[in-house]
C-alpha cells in the first residue's frame, strides 16, 4: 500500500526557516510529479510547488517563489520543501501529495495526485 509520510512543520517566527520532508513507503515516483499543497483554516487547499521526478524540474506558486525550494534526495524516495522568509500568511496545514500521470498543463490541481501525505503543521506567529 502506498504510503506519503510529511514531517518537519512547526512554530517559527517570521523570518525563519523551516524545512519539511516527504516520504514515500512502497512507492516509486518514476518520471511521475511530487508536489506540496496548503490549507489555511477557511480556505481551499492551494497549490505551493510541485517537482517532476526524473528531470527535477520545479514549478512554484507566484506566492512562495523565491522564497521556497522544492528538491529531492538522488537515491532515496524523499522529496523535500525548504521554506525561507515565512510570514503569518504561510501558516497552514501542508500536504506532499504524489501522481504518475499528472498533466504537465495541470500540474497545480490537487485532483491530479493520487497519493497524499498525512498533513504537517506549520505556524508562523511572532
Amino acid at each position: 500500500q502506498v504510503q506519503l509520510v510529511d514531517s518537519g512543520g512547526g512554530l517559527v517566527q517570521p523570518g525563519n526557516s523551516l524545512k519539511l520532508s516527504c516520504a514515500a513507503a512502497g512507492y516509486t515516483f518514476g518520471n511521475g510529479f511530487v508536489a506540496w499543497f496548503r490549507q489555511a483554516p477557511g480556505k481551499e487547499r492551494e497549490f505551493v510547488a510541485a517537482l517532476r521526478w526524473r528531470s527535477r524540474h520545479t514549478y512554484y506558486a507566484d506566492s512562495v517563489k523565491g522564497r521556497f525550494t522544492i528538491s529531492r534526495d538522488n537515491d532515496r524516495s524523499t522529496a523535500y520543501l525548504q521554506m525561507n522568509m515565512l510570514t503569518p500568511e504561510d501558516t497552514a496545514v501542508f500536504y506532499c501529495a504524489a501522481g504518475s500521470r499528472v498533466i504537465l498543463s495541470s500540474y497545480s490541481n490537487p485532483e491530479q495526485y493520487d497519493y497524499w501525505g498525512q498533513g504537517t503543521q506549520v505556524t508562523v506567529s511572532s
